[in-house]
Parts: C-alpha cells; sequence; structure tokens
C-alpha cells in the first residue's frame, strides 16, 4: 500500500498541513499549532511527508523519521513552480503536497552534528563580515580627516596608532577614545574566530569522514568541515559530478531546438562552499609544485580562472568519490567501469 503523501508548510507558531484521505477522499487543509504539529503525526499510518528545506526543517524531518514517517526536502525553488495564483499558508502547502508526488531530487536530511558544524562556520563567518565593516569604518572616519591608510588589515594595525596622536590635537577627547575602543574591538574579534577555528581542528581529528577529505589537495579545514556538514548523505548523490552540480560548479545551459549553450557555472547552491572549493584550487594552482598533467595542459589552452574553477569542479567530485566509496584519498587513481557495466551485462 502506497504512503499518502502531506505537504506541510512549517512557520513559527502555525504549520499548514494539506493532504487527501484515503478512505473517503476529503481533501484536509488546515493550521495546527507548533505544539501539537508532532501528535498530529504520532498515530497516523507511515506517510510520505514534504517540506520545503528552509529553517527548522532538519529538526522536523528527524522527528518525523524516528516516528517512521518518509521525509521528503526539497528546495523552495522547486516547489515554487506548484504555487498558482495566491500566495498563502494554504497555498503553499497544497503546492508542496503537489511536488512531494513528483520525481526530483530530495535534500539530505541533515545530522545534528552536522548542523552544529554549519553553524560554527556561519557564526565565523558573521565575526569575519562584522571584522570587515569595522576595519573598513575607521578607515573611513579617519579620511575625513585627511588620514588614509592602506586597504590590509596590517597595514591599518601599524598606522592607526600614529593617526590617533595626530587626530587628538584636532578632535575632542570622546571621539578618540571610542575610535581606540573600536580598534580594540579587532583584536577580541580576532581572539573569537580564533577559538571557533580551535573548535573545529578539534572536531576534524574526531570524525572520520573529514580526515579523510583533508588528504586531498586544496581541501583544508573550513573546506574540509563544510563539505561533511552541508552534503550530509553522500550517497544521496547519485555521482560526483551531481555534487559538482549541486554546488554550482558547472556550465549553465540555455538552448532550443536540439542546441545547447554553456555558459558561466550555474552557482546554484551555497555560496559558501563554492567559494571555499574555488579558494582551494587557486592554492593547488598557485602553491603547488606538481599541480599534475592533467592542470598543465588545460593551463596551455584555457584562461586561469577557467582552469580553477575546473578545478575546484574536479575536487568537488574527489571529495564525493572518498565519502560515497569510504576510501582513502589515492593521488594517481584512475577511475575504471566494471567490466559488465562496459559489455552491458
Amino acid at each position: 500500500m502506497n504512503s499518502i503523501a502531506v505537504g506541510v508548510d512549517i512557520a513559527k507558531q502555525v504549520f499548514q498541513v494539506h493532504y487527501v484521505e484515503p478512505e473517503t477522499g476529503e481533501i484536509v487543509n488546515r493550521p495546527i499549532k507548533r505544539a501539537r504539529f508532532l501528535e498530529h503525526f504520532a498515530n497516523r499510518a507511515c506517510c510520505l511527508i514534504g517540506m520545503e528545506a528552509c529553517s527548522g526543517a532538519h529538526h522536523w524531518a528527524r522527528q518525523l523519521v524516528k516516528m517512521g514517517h518518509e521525509v521528503k526536502l526539497m528546495p523552495a525553488e522547486f516547489v515554487k513552480a506548484f504555487n498558482i495564483r495566491n500566495k498563502n499558508d494554504a497555498a503553499d502547502a497544497r503546492a508542496i503536497w503537489l511536488a512531494v508526488q513528483q520525481p526530483g531530487k530530495a535534500v539530505a536530511v541533515k545530522t545534528e552534528t552536522q548542523q552544529a558544524m554549519l553553524a560554527l562556520h556561519r557564526m565565523r563567518q558573521q565575526l569575519i563580515k562584522f571584522r570587515t565593516m569595522q576595519i573598513n569604518n575607521l578607515r573611513g572616519l579617519l579620511t575625513e580627516y585627511g588620514e588614509v591608510m592602506a586597504k590590509s588589515r596590517a597595514a591599518l594595525d601599524r598606522a592607526i596608532p600614529a593617526v590617533l596622536e595626530r587626530v587628538a590635537e584636532r578632535l575632542p577627547a570622546v571621539v578618540i577614545d571610542t575610535l581606540r575602543e573600536q580598534w580594540a574591538g579587532l583584536t577580541k574579534l580576532d581572539e573569537q574566530i580564533a577559538q571557533i577555528e580551535r573548535r573545529m581542528r578539534a572536531w576534524k581529528k574526531e570524525d572520520q569522514a573529514v580526515k579523510a577529505i583533508s588528504e586531498i589537495p586544496g581541501v583544508g579545514l573550513l573546506t574540509a568541515t563544510a563539505a561533511v556538514a552541508m552534503m550530509g548523505d553522500p550517497k544521496a548523490f547519485s555521482s560526483g559530478r551531481e555534487f559538482a552540480a549541486w554546488a554550482g560548479l558547472v556550465p549553465r545551459q540555455t538552448g532550443s531546438g536540439g542546441k545547447v549553450n554553456l555558459h558561466g557555472i550555474s552557482k546554484r547552491g551555497d555560496t559558501y562552499l563554492r567559494t571555499l572549493l574555488i579558494h582551494g584550487a587557486r592554492s593547488v594552482l598557485e602553491h603547488s609544485k606538481e599541480p599534475g598533467p592533467w592542470v598543465e595542459q588545460m593551463i596551455k589552452r584555457r584562461p586561469k580562472n577557467v582552469v580553477i574553477v575546473a578545478l575546484a569542479n574536479k575536487i568537488a567530485r574527489t571529495i564525493w568519490a572518498v565519502l560515497a566509496h569510504d576510501r582513502r584519498h589515492q593521488k594517481n587513481y584512475v577511475s575504471v567501469r566494471p567490466a559488465e557495466a562496459v559489455c552491458g551485462l
């Protein structure tokens, strides 16, 4: 017997549920309070529950899976195609109910540990953003008084003591004290970022998957921990090519009438992970003594940035292969199709 399809539009306090009763054919589309959401599914037969992969979705998916239900998380853009006319909770739940019954790539449900590591990455990213904003704010404010400093953090630290002494003769003391406090705040942000990175290193020592992909050239601490956490279950992707496409490292396609045009990378997926992979590829290209014959041949016929993105694509596919097949990285490994597949047996 097939599972009943249920569309759930989650929110902060009130969830909207849409399904069709198999016995009576009644269309049910009603709100449920957050506190009674799990209770609604506790005594029901196994259901195929669809939800958008948004804030809180992974938590509710884990709870529903424990009850024996099947949960399918879907990208919001996939669900949007099924929302006709009005945009409200009832229409969204119906769109999710329609989308969950269609064949499509589901988002892997992440574990709490994986989400915890992603939380560290997001907090580190936010602190770096705050630090950059504060540095630019200091440089901009001092420029108003004719004090122009170089862009780097090291140049700021070298120049700002003398700059503050010069402007102290012309500005009120309250302003100078505030500028000194803002400059001192950069050190506190540095300490917070360093503390998060130390916690990531400690987690790296305990996680076998992170240790395995850290052996891949171009994959450092940040890329390894982010890739494992964002991927979820590596077997949710059928191939390394699919994972690279999910990360947005493949060409965007447009075409009609049988003619397909390839453009720049699609930039789909998570921007943060894609940025880490591209920076890792750039590091390999610039600092590796032996980048490999494949890279050396491509450099001769393609622009440098194209080679970097192509190498990032290859790194992403290697990450998937190591995790999906549960084996260590081998530098000169060549993938060979099984004889049965070649012969069609």
